[in-house]
């Protein structure tokens, strides 16, 4: 699965950064642990330590005075529990970050030798093949109004703004596939037609981005925003299977601001 290992990467550092934590947290805690009863809808604490001269263990009862003391032990019992926990996923981590590799079934038929590979059949379609077959699926866009500027992409594709050549053309660079208005149909709203829909690797799912570029526009800004939540209504959210970018007027979207969400959502 790719982008799979930059997860576990990621929640690899996540847990360090716990067991850090914890580490310093059980550097000086009291000795013992705590009990806790409940008598006559009072409750009561009593610190229990093994006693030194006999066997089994001491019990003493934590007055009022300090309650602090109970405070204590109960965060030291948390602590060392999620201390147990952490320590044994890292050393999971550890190992599976290690052999891990994304794709690593796909890679075994990409490195054979071509007159190898026309001998066998993957047990799955190769991304480049899904991405083809995705790509040739015939869509009637939508259409383009007599007299509007005739703005064309690297691809030369027509779009309807500078704004999505942008986008389009820094797709293209990327080696990202989209398709450009490619029709969908939301309960509730009807069809639409998302600027760019991409298939994203990760997961192999539909990401719609949609682009919406006059926001200062109050009518327009009004439309845009039923069409997101509607996006939403129908189970796409942003962050997610929608990614939305906006401009207006005077502030216009930078060429890094696309190329960190690409790198973020996609």
């Amino acid at each position: 699965m790719d982008g799979l290992k930059e997860m576990m990467l990621k929640e690899e550092k996540r847990l360090q950064k716990i067991q850090r934590t914890l580490e310093e947290r059980l550097i000086d805690v009291p000795e013992g642990t705590l009990r806790i009863f409940e008598s006559k809808n009072q409750i009561q604490y009593i610190h229990c330590t093994q006693n030194a001269n006999e066997s089994g263990n001491k019990l003493s009862y934590i007055k009022k005075a300090d309650r602090n003391m109970a405070n204590q032990l109960a965060q030291k019992s948390y602590d060392q529990k999620v201390q147990k926990i952490v320590s044994r996923r890292l050393k999971q981590f550890d190992r599976l970050v290690e052999e891990y590799e994304d794709n690593e079934i796909d890679n075994i038929f990409e490195r054979m030798h071509p007159n190898r590979q026309r001998l066998v059949e993957p047990v799955e379609k190769m991304w480049d093949q899904k991405v083809l077959e995705w790509k040739n699926v015939p869509y009637i866009g939508k259409e383009f109004e007599n007299g509007i500027p005739e703005i064309y992409t690297k691809k030369g594709e027509r779009v309807r703004s500078k704004s999505e050549k942008i986008l389009a053309d820094t797709f293209c660079d990327l080696g990202i596939e989209y398709k450009y208005e490619c029709p969908i149909k939301l309960n509730g709203y009807g069809i639409v037609y998302p600027d760019f829909t991409i298939l994203r690797k990760r997961d192999g799912e539909e990401v719609y981005w949609e682009h919406d570029g006059r926001m200062d526009d109050p009518k327009y800004a009004e439309k845009a925003i039923r069409k997101i939540n509607n996006y939403i209504s129908n189970g796409l959210f942003p962050g997610d299977r929608l990614i939305v970018s906006f401009e207006s007027s005077g502030v216009v979207i930078r060429d890094s601001v696309i190329k960190m969400m690409i790198d973020k959502y996609l």
